[in-house]
């Protein structure tokens, strides 16, 4: 879907982004797991009321959390948080992005007994060529349907971040509030991959998790959460989830899906300050995140707020690592505080 012809161009450009620390090329290679997201979860709504096209009534039914994933997860990594909230009495919906969930793509050479090198080649039929376009397409449908219902408050985590950005800058009058779980926010930094090449960027540990194959190949990301191999678990570990317990951390694992498409990092994510940014938004800063560090995420804040100033960021903060909290009560509470 086009992008609204009244919407400002975004601030600034990929410049921002120096070229120094770790390269573009090394870290696109090893960048199967750069936008990981799995375990934590991630809503975004609309009060369809606070903007001009509102549904008559609409102020007065009760909002949904719409969950956005990020790279190599699901709708089903959100399945502890939609309980939480649930528990607190709360509507939540978690979407499967395109070529995710039930359109996951699983090579035969991932299930036991793998096959190294077919799987490292294997075909990615759905995800290969997929677009943050497509993601936006698909989400904007379901922001949509959600808001007939009521309001709409729109949370994406990590990657997912990138998803509602997008998602604003198209229907800004059907979302309440975008909350963004130490997530991608661009409005300076162009796409995902610059975030990583400037200098709050560069310390994240993304680029230490060994990726499978070639992605100009096979058009995905691909990395192989299965693998025995002890120092891959531990990189993954410690790069997602230090403070999990060897057990939790196994499980999050077990959810994680191992391709993503190459293009995704690559696509332009900035919101645009005439229509993204004149909708409420939080952001949940994860202060343990050794994948997108707190000075990335501080950076992104900052960016946003210089250029929407009559619009800041509402910022909370949780000492929970990439994944969020192992229990989500926590998160599910502060999310709720924005219903």
């Amino acid at each position: 879907m086009p992008e609204p012809a009244n919407a400002s161009p975004p601030v600034g450009t990929s410049g921002d982004a120096p070229t120094g620390g770790v390269g573009r090329r090394r870290l696109l290679r090893r960048a199967g797991a750069v936008v990981a997201a799995a375990g934590a979860g991630a809503a975004a709504g609309s009060l369809l009321g606070a903007h001009a096209g509102r549904e008559e009534g609409a102020t007065s039914k009760q909002p949904t959390f719409l969950l956005v994933h990020g790279a190599n997860s699901n709708a089903y990594a959100f399945a502890p948080l939609i309980a939480a909230l649930t528990l607190e009495g709360h509507r939540a919906l978690a979407v499967d992005l395109p070529g995710h969930g039930v359109q996951a793509n699983f090579p035969p050479s991932y299930q036991a007994p793998q096959d190294p090198a077919a799987f490292a080649t294997a075909p990615s039929p759905v995800l290969s060529g997929t677009t943050l376009e497509d993601n936006v397409r698909h989400v904007v449908g379901v922001v949509r349907r959600v808001a007939r219902q009521g309001p709409v408050i729109l949370v994406g985590h990590s990657m997912g971040g990138a998803t509602i950005t997008r998602v604003g800058n198209q229907v800004p009058d059907a979302i309440a509030r975008l909350v963004y779980l130490s997530a991608f926010c661009c409005v300076r930094i162009r796409t995902i991959l610059d975030c990583f090449l400037v200098p709050e960027g560069r310390t994240t540990l993304l680029p230490t998790i060994a990726s499978v194959g070639d992605p100009e190949r096979t058009g995905v990301l691909r990395n192989n959460w299965r693998s025995a191999d002890p120092d891959f678990v531990a990189k993954a570990k410690a790069a997602f989830a230090a403070e999990y317990s060897d057990a939790a951390f196994r499980n999050a694992l077990n959810t994680f899906e191992p391709d993503e498409s190459a293009s995704l990092i690559r696509d332009d994510a900035r919101g645009h300050p005439a229509t993204w940014g004149r909708i409420p938004r939080s952001y949940l800063r994860f202060t343990l995140d050794r994948s997108i560090p707190l000075a990335l995420q501080n950076r992104m804040i900052k960016e946003a707020d210089a250029a929407t100033p009559g619009n800041r960021f509402d910022v909370h903060s949780l000492p929970a690592p990439h994944l969020g909290p192992a229990d989500p009560a926590p998160l599910a509470t502060v999310l709720a505080g924005l219903a």
